[in-house]
Formats: C-alpha cells, sequence, structure tokens
C-alpha cells in the first residue's frame, strides 16, 4: 500500500484578531429559545470580550456587530501581548479547544415559543464570551486570522486522504 504524506504549516498573525457568528437565527438554543433579528438593534460597542463569561475575566473587545441574514455576527481584538490571559486564551482558540461563543444579555421583549423556550424580539446585549460549549450549538468562532481556516483545511486534508484510502 502506497501512503502519501501531506505536511501543512500555517502562519497566524498575532493582533488577536477574531470573528464569529455569535447566535444564528432561526434555530433554537440548548434551552428553546430563539432570537429574531432585530433584537440586537440597539447593541453598544465596543462590547467586552471575557471568557466563560466570567465578568473578572475580560480578555478583549468586540468592535463590530452586524446582524447579517445567517445571524448576530461579531469582529474583534484579543488583547493578545497586552494581557496574559488574552495570551493563554488565543492559545486555546488557535489550538481549537474553545470555539464557541455565547452571548450575555437582559431580555427586553420576550413570548412564549411554541414548543418550548421563548422568542426573543427585544435585548440589551451586555458581553459576548468565548467559551468551549456555547449555549447555541450553532454559535462559533469563525476566524481567528488564519488558526480556524488552518483547521479547517486540515480537516478537509483528513476527509481526502480517507477517501483516498477507501478508493484503493
Amino acid at each position: 500500500m502506497e501512503r502519501l504524506f501531506i505536511e501543512t504549516k500555517f502562519a497566524t498573525d498575532d493582533n488577536g484578531a477574531i470573528e464569529g457568528l455569535a447566535w444564528p437565527f432561526g434555530t433554537p438554543d440548548r434551552v428553546g429559545d430563539v432570537i429574531e433579528k432585530g433584537a440586537f438593534a440597539e447593541a453598544v460597542l465596543p462590547l467586552p470580550m471575557l471568557f466563560g463569561h466570567d465578568g473578572n475575566d475580560p480578555v478583549g473587545a468586540w468592535t463590530e456587530a452586524v446582524e447579517a441574514e445567517d445571524g448576530l455576527r461579531l469582529k474583534g481584538r484579543i488583547l493578545v501581548g497586552e494581557v496574559r490571559r488574552a495570551d493563554e486564551v488565543r492559545a486555546l482558540v488557535k489550538a481549537g479547544a474553545v470555539r464557541g461563543i455565547s452571548i450575555g444579555f437582559i431580555t427586553r421583549k420576550s413570548g412564549p415559543r411554541k414548543g418550548g423556550g421563548r422568542t426573543i424580539t427585544k435585548l440589551e446585549l451586555l458581553e459576548a464570551s468565548l467559551v468551549a460549549i456555547p449555549m447555541h450549538p450553532g454559535a462559533r468562532v469563525t476566524s481567528a486570522k488564519s488558526a480556524v481556516q488552518a483547521l479547517q483545511l486540515a480537516a478537509a486534508i483528513d476527509r481526502t486522504a480517507r477517501a483516498l484510502r477507501i478508493s484503493n
């Protein structure tokens, strides 16, 4: 049997830039809550970037918040090189150990949702945290410069290698 070895390397920009989908529209979170588009309209920036919803553990700031078609998208910066804990969190994100985003908010307007949970139409966004397991399964870091893309590339290479093994 022949083997194909592919070595991948990636460079990351250590300025701490990060992006993510903080809340996907149209699907409920783990307790059945749905947040509708428009609920984030009054978000005040910059928004604190915490680790694990710990108000005593800020690691950066979210400087952009956009209600896109698929959900609330955030862009910001982990304070790499400025805050020791931010360096640790960035390492966790780069390693893929922390891939989720979870939001902290106060509900301002909501109603019951058929099937359980609430439909939230207005809220006060307080913070967005980097977490290992977010409340909404679709909330995730989508870019930490090239780290997330590198993990996706590695997964694609792995799938291709498996397909090649099966076809031989």
